[in-house]
């Protein structure tokens, strides 16, 4: 498989990716502010030069060593990254909005929580649009 990107295309998010003889362009949407694994894989091989068969290979087993252990209820802590733990949300009453007069009870449910760590809290912080005068 052979992809790659230059730096003008760099600047607009586009790459490409070649196999099999047929040529796919990624082009984001601008609306579309999100990464995907596909994404990540790319760019990190781009940056270390490694093949993305074995980086795709990592990424993958690191979420799903990070999946498998959330879903036996420990905390992943990555430093400098975040947190992932398991939350017991409690029992609580409900309301159908198309039977606003009936009650409907909520069960207790284990959900995932992330909890960004400093720097990441920090970066994303930037992100708040000024206020205009």
């Amino acid at each position: 498989m052979l992809t790659g990107s230059h730096s003008l295309l760099d600047r607009f998010g586009l790459r490409f990716y070649l196999d099999n003889n047929s040529l796919e362009i990624h082009v984001p949407n601008p609306r579309q502010s999100f990464m995907t694994k596909r994404d990540l894989v790319v760019r990190i091989s781009s940056e270390t030069g490694l093949i993305q068969e074995q980086v795709q290979e990592v990424v993958q087993k690191t979420l799903d060593y990070i999946s498998e252990a959330v879903a036996q209820g420990t905390t992943v802590e990555l430093r400098n990254f975040g947190v992932f733990e398991v939350k017991i949300r409690k029992a609580r009453i409900g309301r159908n909005p198309n039977q606003p007069e009936h009650d409907v009870p909520i069960p207790p449910r284990a959900v995932v929580k992330f909890k960004p760590g400093k720097e990441m809290r920090e970066a994303v912080i930037q992100l708040t649009p000024k206020p205009s005068p």
